[in-house]
C-alpha cells in the first residue's frame, strides 16, 4: 500500500470529503476512511498525521462512533474537528455535555496563544459553527488556544502530543482561514510536502489499473460524458488496445442527437468505442414506472446486462469501469463512515447483487472539478471537459412520472431549444449544470384563440464547484424569457415554462 501523508477517519459529517479536496488542492495527498477502519490498515498507509473529522452523533451516547483505540498510541499528530474534537477531549479524560442550544454559523475566532496551526491567520476572523454538543472540561495537558463569544474552548491544543481539537468546521468555505489551518496542521505540525497534483494522481492512477487488471480484460461503460470519457482515456493509457472495449448503450435516454456527439468525441480520442442500441429493453423495463428509486435500480441493473452480454463476445473480460464520483458514492451508500444515504445512484447503489464484474473506478475518491483538472492534464479537449454533468439514468430522472416516448419527446426538445439559447448567449460556460424537467403536470394556457391544456417544463440551472452543495443560477430575465417563448412556440404539448430557484441543500441538483 503506497504511503498516505493524512488520513482522514469519517464519523459521518457530509463535511467530511471537504477536508480531503482542501489538502490535495495545497499538494499534500490525502484519503478518507471509515471511523472503524483497523489499526493495522491505518498503519498500512504510514501516515505523517491523521484527522478526525465532524459526524452526527454524541460521543457520550452508548452507540457513539468510536475509532481504534491505537490511534492515540501511533505517536501521530491528531487534528479533532467538530465531533473529533469531542471524541479526543472524552478520550483523554475531560467532558462533553449536550449543550444549552445548538450553535450553527458563524462565529468570530480569538486567537488566544501563538502557535504554528494559526500561522497566516488573522485575529478575529470567521469561523463556521455546526454542533449539538459541547466541551465542558478540557483533559489534563491540554490548553485553550483559541475562543469564540460562545465557545470557550473553540481551539484546544496538548502541544507536547502534537493534539489539537477544533470545535469549528475548517473545511467550509465560510471559514475565511480554515484552509489555511489545516495546512498548517500538515505542513507545520505533520511535516507534510506539498508534492501532490492531478499530474501525479494520473500516474498513480495509471499504475493502480495496470496492478489491478494485468492481463485481462476491461469493458468500459460510457456515456460521453466528462466522466466515463477521462477513465476511458485512462485505461487507454494504461493498458494494450486489445485489453480495453469501449462500450456506449444508447438506452433511449439520451438527449437530442447525443449518440453521434459520442462516437464523434471518441473518434477524435481515438479509442474504440462499440455501440449498441439497448433502446427496446430499457422501455420496456421501465414501463409503468414512476418511482425514482425503482427507476434508478432498473436502469442500473439494465446497464449490467447488457454490458455482460457483450463482454461474452469477448474472451477474458473481468472487469467493469465506471466514472463513479466520490459524490455518487456519498449519496449512494456509506461506504466512507455513517452518512446518510441520498439517493441511489445506477453505478453504485444501482447495482444488481448478481453482478460478477470486478469494478474498476479510478474517479471514485474526487469530485467533479477535480476529474476536470485530470481530463486537461490527459490531453481531453476543452469542449469534452466543458461539457454539463449528465445522470447515468439520463432523462429518465428528468421525466416525473412513468418515462414514455412521448414524455422523452418533449424533454428531448424543450432541453435542445435550452442549450442553445445558453451557448447562443455565453452562458453555457457560466453554469456549473442546465436541463430541463418534464413535470408531468398540465395547465391551462391560451394560444391564440384556443384553449390548451398541455404540459409544463422546469428550467433547472445551477452553479456549483464539486456537485455537494449548489446555488440556483442568476441567469438575466431575457435569457429565460428566449428559452421559454422558444419552447412554448416551437414545441407542440407544451404550454408553460417555470424556473427552479431551490438551492442544494436542501434540494438536489437532479429532480429524482
Amino acid at each position: 500500500m503506497k504511503q498516505v501523508p493524512i488520513v482522514v477517519l469519517d464519523f459521518g459529517s457530509q463535511y467530511t470529503q471537504l477536508i480531503a479536496r482542501k489538502l490535495r488542492e495545497s499538494g499534500v495527498y490525502t484519503e478518507v476512511v471509515p471511523y472503524r477502519e483497523e489499526i493495522e490498515m491505518i498503519k498500512a498507509r504510514r501516515p505523517q498525521g491523521i484527522i478526525l473529522s465532524g459526524g452526527p452523533a454524541s460521543v457520550y451516547a452508548e452507540d457513539a462512533y468510536l475509532p481504534d483505540i491505537g490511534i492515540w498510541e501511533l505517536g501521530l499528530p491528531i487534528l479533532g474537528i467538530c465531533y473529533g474534537m469531542q471524541l479526543m477531549t472524552q478520550h483523554f479524560g475531560g467532558e462533553v455535555v449536550a449543550a444549552d442550544h445548538h450553535e450553527y454559523g458563524k462565529a468570530k475566532l480569538k486567537i488566544k496563544t501563538s502557535c504554528p496551526i494559526f500561522q497566516g491567520v488573522g485575529d478575529g476572523e470567521v469561523v463556521w459553527m455546526s454542533h449539538g454538543d459541547k466541551v465542558e472540561s478540557i483533559p489534563a495537558g491540554f490548553s485553550v488556544i483559541g475562543t469564540s463569544e460562545n465557545s470557550p474552548f473553540a481551539v484546544i491544543a496538548d502541544e507536547s502530543r502534537h493534539l489539537y481539537a477544533f470545535q469549528f468546521h475548517p473545511e467550509v468555505h465560510h471559514s475565511i482561514y480554515g484552509t489555511q489551518m489545516l495546512k498548517n496542521f500538515t505542513k507545520h505540525i505533520c511535516g507534510c510536502d506539498s508534492t501532490w497534483n492531478m499530474g501525479s494522481f494520473a500516474k498513480e492512477k495509471i499504475a493502480s489499473i495496470r496492478a489491478q487488471v494485468g492481463n485481462r480484460k476491461v469493458l468500459c461503460g460510457v456515456s460521453g460524458g466528462v466522466d466515463s470519457s477521462v477513465v476511458a482515456t485512462l485505461l487507454h493509457e494504461a493498458l494494450p488496445k486489445e485489453q480495453l472495449v469501449c462500450v456506449f448503450v444508447d438506452q433511449g435516454l439520451l438527449r437530442k442527437d447525443e449518440a453521434s456527439q459520442v462516437q464523434a468525441m471518441f473518434q477524435v480520442l481515438d479509442i474504440d468505442l462499440i455501440t449498441i442500441d439497448a433502446k427496446k429493453e430499457f422501455m420496456e423495463a421501465l414501463a409503468g414506472v414512476s418511482d425514482p428509486e425503482r427507476k434508478r435500480k432498473i436502469i442500473g441493473e439494465k446497464f449490467i446486462e447488457v454490458f455482460d452480454s457483450e463482454a461474452s463476445k469477448h474472451t477474458d473480460v473481468s472487469f467493469l469501469a465506471q466514472g463513479t464520483l466520490y459524490t455518487d458514492v456519498i449519496e449512494s451508500v456509506s461506504v466512507k463512515g455513517p452518512s446518510k444515504t441520498i439517493k441511489s445512484h445506477h453505478n453504485v447503489g444501482g447495482l444488481p447483487d448478481w453482478m460478477s464484474f470486478e469494478l474498476v473506478e479510478p474517479l471514485r475518491e474526487i469530485f467533479k472539478d477535480e476529474v476536470r483538472k485530470l481530463g486537461l492534464e490527459l490531453g481531453l479537449p476543452a469542449d469534452m471537459i466543458g461539457r454539463h454533468p449528465f445522470p447515468g439514468p439520463g432523462l429518465a430522472i428528468r421525466v416525473m412520472g412513468e418515462v414514455n416516448e412521448e414524455a422523452l419527446r418533449l424533454l428531448r426538445e424543450s432541453d435542445a431549444i435550452m442549450q442553445e439559447e445558453l451557448k447562443a448567449t455565453g452562458y453555457y460556460d457560466k453554469v456549473w449544470q442546465a436541463f430541463t424537467v418534464l413535470l408531468n403536470v398540465r395547465s391551462v394556457g391560451v394560444m391564440g384563440d384556443n384553449r390548451t391544456y398541455d404540459n409544463t417544463v422546469c428550467v433547472r440551472m445551477v452553479e456549483s464547484v464539486d456537485g455537494m452543495t449548489a446555488t440556483f443560477a442568476h441567469i438575466p430575465h431575457d435569457v429565460l424569457e428566449a428559452i421559454s417563448r422558444r419552447i412554448i412556440n416551437e414545441i407542440n404539448g407544451i404550454n408553460r415554462v417555470v424556473y427552479d430557484i431551490s438551492s442544494k441543500p436542501p434540494a438536489t441538483i437532479e429532480w429524482e
